[in-house]
């Protein structure tokens, strides 16, 4: 650059412009060596300043507040979206625990339960983590720890049922009655109805009575119990008459085992709820299959000992039906749109959460106006039921006043 300064020194034009292509191609050179990231050069130093005679000192040039070299301020962590909570989904609770109103909380006290049920004593174990437990691979273990059970926190003295009968766990079936009390507080102003103007109907009730037995100790509602099996209404009659609980506990065999609601009510009969422990499996042999998974999960498998239908008991009628927990859950509610008026609040278990849309389906088509899935956990359990309504919000309300009618 000096060279061609000298050697052009008596034409200043020329000069300045080869003075000012020499330091943009500079400029631009400093540029590329930069950073990529750097801050941009001043706007002083524009193209348009770039003749000899016209650039400004450096002192006026302004520091760049942003090192060349510097690295970019690191953006915020970008949120999640929070995801939309579905309709009519009920919000599950922090922990795995039972009903708030379940009056099985926490661990057993089994010295206190053997004293009100003293053969219990001999079912007694210590589980691998040093506690005191029970077999539950065992039906007779099963069996008389729900006597305690009921006798110690229901004040039920006599029960007992034939073996090889369903006999399902007390706390989680409480659940499902709390669960329903809930329900029907929603329409009372918060207020869980109670007494015998509450009207509840268990369907396929079993030889055990069991939802009865507890409904009637908490809120002390009355109930409907029906049943296809002649033994196991002997074995439910026998508990409602040794307790005293004929004016609460009424029962019924449904005479046509194809039906469920169908021929079973009686002309004006009402009923506030409906629940029910729909049969699980679609065949005796997968009945027999899932028996079988349960008792090698509790670390009992023994070729030679005779394996219970499942590890509660349970006879067929119980445990499977064709086509399963499915079927016969859409077949319920398909008949309950014809007594869309006798009862306020229809609902049943369901245990295979698989089964959900075909049942959603079914709601459809009978023409529900309401339902919920309410979920339920028990332990390491989880558990659910479907409820639904062909009630308007208005009629609801209408209702309710029955509650109040009565004494």
């Amino acid at each position: 650059m000096a060279s061609l300064f000298l050697s052009n020194r008596r034409n200043p034009p020329v000069v300045a412009g080869l003075l000012a292509k020499a330091m943009s191609q500079s400029l631009s050179m400093l540029n590329v060596k930069s950073h990529s990231r750097a801050s941009p050069l001043p706007q002083v130093l524009s193209s348009k300043c770039l003749n000899v005679g016209q650039c400004p000192p450096l002192s006026a040039i302004p520091e760049s507040t942003t090192p060349m070299n510097a690295p970019r301020t690191p953006r915020p962590a970008r949120k999640k979206p929070e995801s939309a909570t579905p309709a009519n989904a009920a919000q599950p609770r922090e922990k795995a625990s039972l009903h708030p109103r379940n009056r099985h909380q926490g661990r057993y006290d089994f010295p206190a339960l053997i004293k009100t049920t003293p053969e219990l004593a001999k079912f007694v174990i210590i589980n691998p983590y040093g506690k005191e437990s029970i077999d539950f691979a065992s039906p007779d273990a099963v069996r008389v720890f729900n006597r305690a059970l009921l006798k110690s926190f229901y004040g039920i003295a006599h029960w007992d049922i034939p073996a090889d009968y369903l006999c399902p766990p007390v706390p989680g079936r409480a659940d499902y009655v709390h669960f329903l009390a809930d329900l029907l507080a929603s329409v009372n102003e918060g207020e869980i109805p109670r007494g015998a103007p509450v009207k509840v109907l268990d369907i396929g009730m079993g030889a055990n009575c069991v939802y009865p037995l507890i409904g009637y100790s908490d809120y002390r509602w009355h109930f409907l119990g029906s049943e296809i099996d002649p033994t196991a209404v002997a074995a439910a009659k026998a508990i409602v008459q040794s307790n005293g609980l004929n004016k609460a506990i009424q029962l019924r065999q449904q005479s046509n085992p194809k039906h469920i609601l169908l021929g079973l009510l009686e002309p004006g009969e009402r009923f506030d709820l409906t629940m029910c422990n729909p049969p699980f499996h679609a065949s005796m042999d997968e009945a027999t299959k899932g028996s079988e998974r349960k008792w090698r999960a509790l670390g009992r498998a023994d070729p030679k000992r005779k394996l219970p239908v499942l590890n509660f008991g349970g006879q067929s009628a119980e445990l499977w039906c064709e086509g399963g927990e499915a079927r016969f859950v859409t077949q319920l509610i398909a008949e309950s749109a014809h007594f869309q008026h006798k009862v306020l609040w229809f609902s049943t278990l369901v245990s295979k959460a698989s089964n959900l849309p075909a049942i959603e389906i079914a709601l459809k088509k009978a023409g529900v106006l309401e339902s919920q899935v309410v979920e339920m956990s028990q332990g390491q359990k989880k558990s659910r039921f479907v409820a639904w309504t062909f009630q308007t919000k208005s009629e609801q309300q209408v209702w309710r006043e029955r509650w109040a009618r009565k004494s």
